[in-house]
């Protein structure tokens, strides 16, 4: 019989491993000497050692879920309870007693961990539908759009949650996603038929705009263009493949009459300056009659000066009040020596003049022989009342001596 302290075999080649519970019976050897049947089961042990150890590895290193981990545990416990191997069995059910509490523990907190993953997810889902329907009301088509495209791909990288409360908030993900294109889709059509509208519109002006454009009644049309300008800014935008070829035509009919015109006023601009030139000479020659010391002259002189004047034609708009007002400064200082020469040699006037002062004199002259009368019979009160009516009377006296002088004489 031979032996170790785990386990003996005895002389029938039966082979026992030693265990608290008393000897169990491992199996029976035949094929040769009894120490080569307990290497045998020791060697069995050993592999239930390693094996052990490779699990006990995995659990701790890897992503080994616990099911499988506890059907790998539930095995190599099968092989220890059924003694066929020889060694401490009871630490090996001990190593495995405390890899099966490992396991149950990693499997508890797995499940908080699935039960927190599954709460964040259910937040973040939850935050991905409020922030889609409140997209789903916005009118910024472009930036709303990307933003629920992106609302989408974070949805995918987000577990799932239970299947109702996935299909829930998906529901609700998905219609507020919906409603968004809906009203997009509505805006959109409305904007096509607007600028569908603008360019018949523009359409329209664009075939005025170059029918005018070689007209040569400048301020009517240039106003025109104007009014057509302003039909064009109220029309809004047409489809962008056609707002510019029709502004490059509408713009280009502008052009050509603008261009047209321009050269035409720039003649004109040439031709008044000249005039210009020509008129201010005419106001310095008629200047030169002013003072008017012969009448008649001074008369002929202007009349000679104005027929050149008016033969001249236009000059520039902004030049033509001053150059004009120094003719009318001369032709008013001619007329008021017309009028003072009209009342020096008038007749008539002359002679109410005469009369008017004849009249005053007698007055005059009456007054002062009533105020020495009065004097000289004592009457000072009477004599300067009648002094105060003559101061009067003499006033009005120069004054008519001086409008008669005016008449030469």
């Amino acid at each position: 019989m031979s032996s170790d302290p785990w386990g003996r075999v005895d002389e029938t080649g039966t082979v026992y491993v030693r265990t608290a519970e008393g000897e169990q019976v491992v199996g029976s050897w035949q094929a040769g000497s009894p120490e080569e049947a307990l290497a045998y089961f020791e060697r069995k042990y050993e592999g239930l050692v390693v094996e052990i150890g490779l699990l006990e590895k995995r659990v701790r290193t890897t992503d080994l879920s616990a099911k499988d981990a506890m059907t790998a545990i539930e095995h190599i416990r099968q092989q220890v309870a059924e003694h066929h191997a020889v060694g401490d069995l009871a630490a090996l059910a001990t190593r495995l007693d405390k890899l099966t509490e490992t396991v149950e523990s990693r499997r508890e907190e797995r499940k908080i961990q699935k039960a927190k993953q599954a709460d964040e997810a259910r937040s973040a889902k939850e935050a991905l539908v409020t922030e889609a329907e409140e997209l789903a009301q916005s009118e910024q088509w472009r930036a709303a759009g990307e933003r629920l495209r992106a609302l989408v791909d974070t949805w995918k990288g987000l577990p799932r949650l239970d299947r109702k409360s996935d299909d829930e908030l998906w529901h609700r993900f998905s219609h507020a996603r919906s409603a968004f294109s809906k009203r997009r889709k509505a805006h959109f059509a409305a904007l096509d038929a607007q600028r569908e509208d603008a360019r018949k519109i523009k359409e329209k002006l664009v075939a005025e705009a170059e029918a005018l454009s070689g007209s040569s009644d400048w301020g009517a049309t240039a106003a025109r263009y104007r009014e057509l300008m302003a039909d064009w800014k109220a029309a809004g935008r047409a489809q962008r493949e056609h707002e510019d070829d029709l502004w490059n035509r509408f713009r280009g009919a502008q052009d050509v009459f603008f261009a047209a015109r321009g050269e035409v006023f720039a003649e004109r601009d040439a031709e008044q300056g000249e005039n210009l030139k020509l008129k201010e000479e005419l106001a310095t020659e008629a200047e030169k009659l002013v003072p008017v010391t012969d009448l008649k002259a001074a008369r002929a002189a202007f009349r000679s000066i104005n027929e050149r004047w008016e033969a001249i034609g236009h000059v520039p708009r902004d030049a033509r009040p001053k150059v004009e007002g120094r003719m009318h400064a001369v032709e008013r200082a001619i007329q008021e020596a017309e009028e003072a020469e009209w009342r020096r040699t008038n007749p008539e006037a002359r002679a109410r003049a005469a009369g008017l002062t004849g009249q005053l004199q007698d007055a005059v002259d009456k007054l002062r022989k009533q105020i020495d009368a009065a004097r000289a019979a004592g009457n000072d009160a009477k004599a300067d009342k009648l002094s105060k009516e003559l101061e009067g009377r003499q006033a009005l006296l120069d004054q008519a001596l001086k409008g008669l002088h005016e008449f030469g004489g």
